[in-house]
């Protein structure tokens, strides 16, 4: 990994990295073992996508849309994630 790339990793704020883990764990759970695989099956786009599992800040329109396609709802998917 390089320098730049690490020092974006301890940047990010801990609570984005638990949603971004919890994303890539739904989409396992779902049967995914490829995040490219997921986005092509539901018109996502491949980058962005993969961009969301690892803690790029996303938008709440994006996080909405992502737990429509896994029929989550907004309350549910935060219920077991401490964000403290």
């Amino acid at each position: 990994m390089s320098k730049n790339k690490e020092l974006e990793q301890k940047e990010l704020d801990p609570r984005i990295l638990k949603i971004a883990d919890k994303i890539k764990a739904i989409r396992i759970q779902k049967g995914y073992s490829s995040h490219e695989s997921f986005a092509w099956d539901n018109n996502l786009n491949r980058v962005q996508y993969w961009r969301i599992e690892k803690g790029s800040n996303i938008t709440l329109k994006t996080l909405f849309s992502v737990l429509d396609i896994h029929k989550i709802n907004l309350s549910d998917f935060f219920k077991d994630i401490d964000i403290e």
